[in-house]
């Protein structure tokens, strides 16, 4: 592999690119930090380059703790993260630091949801984040024009605004028409700030460049068109979904200098320039100080395209593409391909059979008609070729 980047490593110090080296016995080592902030579109918030997800988080104060003594001063969350535990740890371990911190949460406003719901939903995570307010509002996961052609959340956000429950709003998403429901929102002026799924394997010039040999094909093409719109209307812009679906266990023998395929995932986003952040799913200190090695970075290093493309063709063929619904409606059964191929993801590359479970919850029995198949029907429904049949069959076993 090449060495890193000796001018980019000089520029931003050891501490934070060096996090998961090994070390002599003995050996102090600086802690590692945030290196760089960057103030969010016309917003004037200033957050770290790397801000902390926690749609994992329940219960666990002290990790939030480490994140604050590292200089992470973001804290992305939504009502529907582990049943609104997310929230109420972020609450607690917060308290008496608030001033200190930006937190964005998030609700979902559909094409018929009230003003006062928005509402409702506001105060219960205000209340369990044990603040009045907060820096960002997303309408959550939208992937659907009529969401944001309903007014109630125009009247409701006003009046949040005038109340000082909340200083700015936006819309999250990662689904199939991400980029027209951008475009709706940019030419409507609706966001003050946008949450979207963005990682190297979206790009076209990565898989053209490095994975013509895989047949892989990226998917929305459109987005760095969309968000250098954003960025040029002043939108705030932070990106997640950054990791690619966040297989590590099988890329540490690949890995080497001190650098990691999540340092150069998250260092890929950053030298785009086409986000003022991002944020990452944290779930351990270990993780957070990994994921710190890239803090700072305003372009890859040297050895990143080839650890990027090692991944890509290690488990292109067991990911789903953000923003790809090539698979809906093959099943006659109704069984929700999509969440099953992100429940396996859940179980298997991230460990966490409670988060797969959950993302299975609500297709019900249709989320087990994997179990009984016996024409499988959506063996060529994936435009990439991946294997659903067998897929959805391991995640169906979860539910």
């Amino acid at each position: 592999m090449d060495p890193i980047d000796r001018r980019e490593f000089l520029r931003i110090g050891t501490a934070g690119l060096l996090a998961t080296a090994a070390a002599p016995a003995g050996a102090a080592q600086t802690p590692p930090a945030i290196q760089r902030r960057a103030v969010l579109g016309k917003t004037g918030l200033r957050v770290p380059d790397i801000g902390f997800g926690s749609s994992r988080l329940d219960g666990d104060e002290a990790l939030v703790q480490h994140a604050l003594a590292r200089g992470i001063t973001y804290f992305d969350t939504a009502e529907s993260y582990t049943d609104g535990a997310s929230e109420t740890t972020l609450g607690r371990a917060l308290r008496g630091r608030r001033d200190e911190v930006i937190v964005a949460t998030k609700t979902s406003c559909g094409a018929a949801t009230t003003r006062q719901q928005l509402m409702q939903a506001l105060e219960g995570s205000l209340r369990r984040l044990q603040t009045d307010r907060v820096e960002i509002y997303f309408n959550h996961a939208v992937n659907d024009r009529a969401r944001l052609r309903n007014d109630e959340w125009s009247e409701f956000a006003a009046r949040a605004r005038k109340d000082g429950k909340i200083r700015f709003t936006g819309m999250s998403g990662h689904g199939g028409r991400l980029v027209e429901c951008l475009d709706h929102a940019l030419d409507d002026q609706l966001v003050d700030v946008v949450l979207v799924a963005y990682n190297f394997g979206q790009d076209p010039a990565f898989h053209e460049r490095f994975t013509r040999s895989f047949d892989f094909v990226a998917m929305q093409p459109d987005l760095p068109r969309v968000l250098r719109k954003a960025r040029a209307q002043g939108v705030g812009v932070v990106a997640m979904k950054t990791l690619r679906g966040a297989k590590l266990n099988d890329m540490r023998p690949f890995e080497a200098g001190g650098a990691t395929f999540a340092q150069a995932a998250l260092r890929w986003v950053l030298a785009s320039a086409l986000a003022d952040a991002l944020i990452v799913t944290m779930s351990s200190t270990d993780a957070i100080d990994e994921y710190l090695g890239a803090s700072g970075w305003t372009r890859s290093a040297r050895a990143d395209s080839a650890l990027l493309a090692r991944y890509e063709s290690r488990n292109g063929n067991s990911q789903c593409r953000y923003g790809c619904s090539g698979c809906a409606g093959a099943c006659p059964a109704g069984a929700p391909i999509a969440d099953l191929l992100r429940a396996r993801m859940y179980a298997e590359d991230y460990g966490d059979a409670k988060l797969a479970r959950a993302a299975l919850a609500g297709a019900g029995s249709r989320a087990t008609a994997c179990l009984t198949c016996s024409d499988a029907q959506c063996l060529n429904a994936c435009p990439h070729g991946l294997p659903i049949a067998e897929l959805a069959l391991r995640a169906a076993r979860l539910a």
